[in-house]
């Protein structure tokens, strides 16, 4: 899911962004979009799903670091901004039946339903800003790539039904770098905070770096190593497990791009 070649607004513009996402002239990955804004990933479920999600989610902090609950049946979300709608800012939508992946669109108005429950989850797009303002390239970004996510063989915690492994976002870094990473990224334990794993991807059950569940591959340089942070995927795996009726998540890499500025969620 790359980026469409002519960039057709200004990464800082977040009116013109939101818009763009509104209109479906940006279906794509948000990562370097609107980049000092926090970013969020999206899972809807029915209320009958939602209590269990919700304690999945609180459970499994690292992965799903909670940004914000809806009322059932709200499509807006106050506290990230006044003027969300959730039926039609997010990029592209994934709906999820029984479990399985029926199809990805731009909008789920006629989708929506009175009993639903919106949960925005910290994502670590938000961070990056963070990141390239202490002077570290992201390879990723540079590339105008979707980060590369991988299903690890970390569990979570289960709630429920919900249950399984913990996704994370892979970022190469030289070794001094990486340390740096550390620092910055601890700073922010509501887009996930510090990285969860550095180095030898095969002690996470990631045998292939070429080859992401989600996202796109960037190459690791021979002095890098490839530095994991928990990434707010980790849901879809879970979903998968527990298979609600109905689902509906953002598509990895489309984000949530909310009003809040990434200073904001700073701890310290």
């Amino acid at each position: 899911m790359n980026a469409p070649s002519t960039q057709i607004f200004s990464n800082t513009d977040l009116p013109a962004v939101r818009q763009a996402i509104r209109q479906g002239r940006w279906t794509s990955h948000t990562s370097g979009v609107a980049q000092d804004r926090v970013q969020g990933n999206v899972v809807i479920l029915p209320e009958c799903e939602a209590n269990d999600f919700l304690r999945f989610c609180q459970r499994n902090p690292k992965p799903c670091p909670l940004l914000a609950v809806s009322e059932p049946g709200e499509t807006m979300l106050p506290t990230l901004g006044q003027d969300i709608d959730i039926c039609t800012d997010v990029p592209m939508y994934r709906i999820w039946r029984d479990g399985e992946l029926l199809e990805e669109r731009a909008e789920i108005t006629d989708l929506w339903r009175d009993d639903l429950v919106t949960f925005v989850i910290g994502c670590s797009f938000s961070f990056e800003q963070a990141l390239i303002e202490a002077g570290l390239r992201l390879r990723h970004v540079d590339q105008g790539k979707n980060v590369a996510m991988y299903r690890s063989n970390m569990p979570t915690l289960a709630a429920g039904p919900f249950h399984g492994p913990t996704v994370v976002s892979m970022r190469p870094l030289k070794a001094a770098e990486a340390i740096r990473a550390v620092q910055v990224t601890s700073r922010f334990p509501r887009v996930h905070g510090a990285p969860i794993h550095l180095g030898d991807p095969s002690l996470i059950g990631i045998h292939d770096l070429s080859k992401p569940d989600y996202g796109d591959a960037v190459e690791v340089l021979p002095d890098e190593i490839p530095v994991f942070w928990a990434c707010g995927v980790t849901p879809q795996a879970a979903i998968r497990q527990a298979r609600p009726p109905l689902c509906i998540t953002h598509a990895p890499g489309a984000m949530l791009i909310t009003d809040l500025f990434n200073s904001q969620l700073a701890s310290f």
